[in-house]
Order: structure tokens, then sequence, then C-alpha cells
């Protein structure tokens, strides 16, 4: 499919429509408290810790970027800015599309959990019923519903996946909190750049180059002692 330009008069962007509920539900959306049980899982990365590849705060910058950059963070925001495109019709194919991509059982478990419990509080709170989708599939349908931008959507979830890791990583090397927040203060233009550049992209270009990330998914399904369930 390669490039996807959408059109300006179907997206909607910060620069269209963003009242102060708009960033208020997105606020809350991406918030640690919204009961999606992100605190849970960390996407490979306490095998990764476990085996030494991450042992500081530098190590774990590096890790971040490329994850973020080049494999699943990228990825998941081209799906959500698929799902926030695709009529109702199509929402089952592409969520099909979205769990095929999955390196591993457990990040199939992580997107399918977080996505079902995204589903659910948003139906609760907000009356729209979206069924049970993968989690950046569920957030850009329910996006769209609430006619939310799309740009500042897809940051914010990427925003969110980082500082999930990161307070992961806080946890589990361990670094100061300090630390932690300096990492993801660093990512931020990254986060921002990927963003931007994701939804503008179509599925033909989902890819990983990031191995070694989905390897270690794959090891921590047969990690002996463990803290979180990915």
């Amino acid at each position: 499919m390669g490039r996807t330009i959408r059109p300006t008069s179907t997206t909607i962007t910060t620069t269209s429509i963003m009242s102060t509920n708009a960033y208020l539900t997105l606020a809350q959306w991406f918030s640690p408290g919204f009961p999606v049980g992100a605190y849970a899982y960390s996407h490979g990365l306490e095998s990764a810790i476990d085996r030494g590849a991450i042992a500081d705060a530098e190590t774990l910058e590096i890790w971040l970027e490329d994850l973020v950059s080049q494999g699943s963070g990228r990825n998941d925001v081209i799906l959500l800015a698929a799902a926030f495109d695709t009529p109702p019709e199509g929402l089952a194919a592409l969520d099909a599309e979205a769990r095929a991509f999955a390196a591993s059982s457990e990040r199939l478990t992580e997107t399918l959990d977080q996505g079902a419990a995204f589903c659910r509080t948003v139906g609760a709170i907000w009356a729209m019923d979206i069924g049970t989708l993968s989690y950046p599939v569920a957030v850009g349908r329910a996006a769209r519903l609430e006619v939310l931008p799309l740009d500042m959507t897809a940051q914010m979830y990427l925003h969110a996946f980082t500082a999930n890791l990161v307070s992961a990583a806080v946890r589990l090397v361990p670094l100061g909190q300090t630390e932690g927040q300096a990492v993801l203060a660093a990512l931020a233009p990254l986060i921002e750049r990927t963003a931007k550049d994701a939804i503008q992209r179509g599925l033909d270009d989902i890819s990983s180059n990031c191995f070694a990330v989905d390897i270690e998914a794959m090891r921590h399904e047969t990690q002996y002692s463990k803290v979180f369930r990915t």
C-alpha cells in the first residue's frame, strides 16, 4: 500500500478540533489509573532485564528508542490510525490482521486483554459498543466515535505505551524514579515524530527491526520467576 495521505476533509486533527474535553478524555484514557491493566505487562522487558541486556538508564533508553520507532510501538500507531479510518464493517478484518502481527503468544495476550478491558470501560462510561478488539484497534475506533483528534490520540497512546515500560524498568532494574522520568523525557521528541509519521502510513508499512525484543517476549513465556504477565 505504501504511504497513505489522509484527506483533510476526513481527518480530525488538533488543528481542526481540540476542545478541553478532548484533552481530558485522552488524558483519562491513557492515565495509569485507566483500568486496562497495563502495569501487569512488560512487553518482554522483564526477560531482557533478567538476562542483563538492560542494566541502567542508558541501555533502557536505547532499547526503547528502537521499540518505539522501529518496532511494535510504531506498528500499534499504524493500526490505531487504520482503525480510526475503517468503517464498522471492516473492523473485524483489521482486528484479525492486528492479532496476526503479534510476535508471540504473550504479545497476543497483552493486546487482547488490554483491548478487552479498554472496550469494557469505554462502553460503560461513554456508552459506545465497539465489541472486543485488540488494544490499538479499540483505541482507534473509540477515538473516531468520540471525534477525538487522530494525531494527538496517536501521540498520547505511544507516550503511554513507553511510559508503562519505563515504569516497569524502574521496578525491575531497578532505576530511580528521576532516572526513569529522564529517559521518558528524552524519548518524547522521538515519540512525537514517530506518531506523526505512523498515522500517515498504511498497513503495508507495518514492519519490525526489533528481533531481539520479539525474542525476549518469547523467552519470557518460559522464564522461571517473573513479576509481569508478559
